[in-house]
């Protein structure tokens, strides 16, 4: 894996050379999860949806993956009775009127990497709604706590207790270490990778390396609620992923956090881009109210 970190520390800014690379990538992922969803309709499968992301991003140059795209429904959207990795794989869940749904993909264009999580929904459902808006609150307590230079783990902990305040459950705790969140990176171009268990080997090499230096050093790559992420985040490019579940419906966003090493608050971190379909949902909603 082609470290990052240094080139985003040394340039500063949301329009760095270095980051455009990420934006094109992940922009790249929700037009395919905007394309996906908008040709969604009772009887699909999760297998089908996570096929038809593969398939759009491949027609479109991706040939190399962190993980291959997921696809669940319905109260699998809350990681309902998930006890082990292999149930986050798509099943043959059928998707219904009024279902919602999460499209999770994390592509490898050109070398650079994404991983994003778009929420929506077959037709009406209040609840959902009222998921997604919630989640702004999120985003904003990330980012501030963030240039606030707190602990990861505290950060994680503040999270929580957000979506407690709210009447959610934290379903981002069902992923493996529950992280919130991991470091993605540039990756080496190849014409062809392999993937174990669907993950693409290039980036869990890149991973695992992250891991073996950070615990050297004091960090991890992983965001979680345990000891290993009671530190500062580690400049470097985060896909960030807060998860709210209430009742068998689930929700969630995901996109990558820039933190640097500067000691401007604005730049020292910062979301890569603010043109995102959640975001732009929310602007929309705040000049209807």
């Amino acid at each position: 894996m082609v470290s990052a970190v240094q080139t985003i520390s040394a340039a500063r800014g949301k329009n760095a050379p270095e980051l455009r690379g990420f934006r094109e990538v992940q922009r790249l992922a929700y037009a395919c999860a905007e394309a996906v969803a908008g040709q969604l309709r009772p009887g699909v499968t999760e297998r089908e949806a996570a096929r038809m992301q593969r398939v759009w991003l491949r027609e479109r140059g991706v040939r190399d993956w962190f993980h291959l795209p997921f696809a669940w429904f319905g109260d699998r959207t809350a990681f309902a009775g998930f006890k082990v990795p292999l149930q986050f794989f798509p099943t043959d869940r059928k998707l219904e009127p009024g279902m919602p749904f999460i499209l999770d993909m994390a592509p490898v264009y050109k070398g650079f990497t994404a991983d994003i999580g778009y929420a929506g929904c077959l037709g009406l459902n209040p609840l959902h709604n009222r998921l997604l808006a919630d989640l702004e609150a999120h985003r904003e307590l990330i980012l501030r706590e963030v240039r606030e230079r707190r602990s990861l783990r505290e950060i994680y902990e503040d999270v929580d207790r957000l979506m407690t305040a709210q009447g959610y459950a934290n379903r981002h705790r069902a992923y493996p270490f529950g992280v919130i969140a991991h470091k993605v990176d540039r990756v080496a171009e190849r014409r062809w990778s392999p993937q174990v268990f669907g993950f693409g080997t290039q980036a869990l090499k890149g991973l695992v390396s992250d891991a073996v230096h950070g615990h050297r050093d004091g960090w991890s790559p992983l965001w979680s609620p345990y000891r290993f992420s009671d530190h500062p985040p580690q400049p470097g490019l985060w896909a960030v992923e807060p998860h709210l579940g209430f009742r068998g419906t689930g929700a969630k966003f995901e996109e990558i956090l820039v933190v640097t090493d500067s000691r401007d608050p604005e730049q020292s971190a910062f979301w890569l881009d603010d043109d995102l379909p959640h975001v732009r949902r929310w602007a929309e909603e705040r000049v209807a109210a």
